[in-house]
């Protein structure tokens, strides 16, 4: 699985339904409103590379309201929910 953070600038006025049709868009796990450099931030999940393309410039990038996005993929994720998961079936090594 390929992960792909995709911070995006919009209209100020279609931050929501721009949100809302992102969200929509098969391959976006999650939109998040933001404070900062970017209006949202968008979580991509696809199975191979060339998805990217198809998620991210060939729909997300057009949805109306978007002025530009900038995409970062993950290398590796870390996460304090993941080990908890796994103390809890037990492997923690006891």
């Amino acid at each position: 699985m390929i992960t792909a953070i995709v911070l995006i600038n919009c209209e100020v006025n279609r931050i929501p339904e721009a949100a809302e049709e992102i969200a929509e868009i098969p391959g976006v796990s999650e939109v998040y409103s933001v404070t900062g450099d970017a209006d949202l931030i968008a979580m991509v999940r696809v199975r191979a590379h060339e998805e990217l393309a198809d998620v991210i410039a060939d729909r997300l990038s057009k949805v109306k309201g978007v002025l530009g996005t900038a995409t970062h993929i993950a290398f590796r994720t870390y996460s304090s929910h993941d080990l908890e998961a796994a103390f809890s079936l037990g492997l923690d090594g006891e």
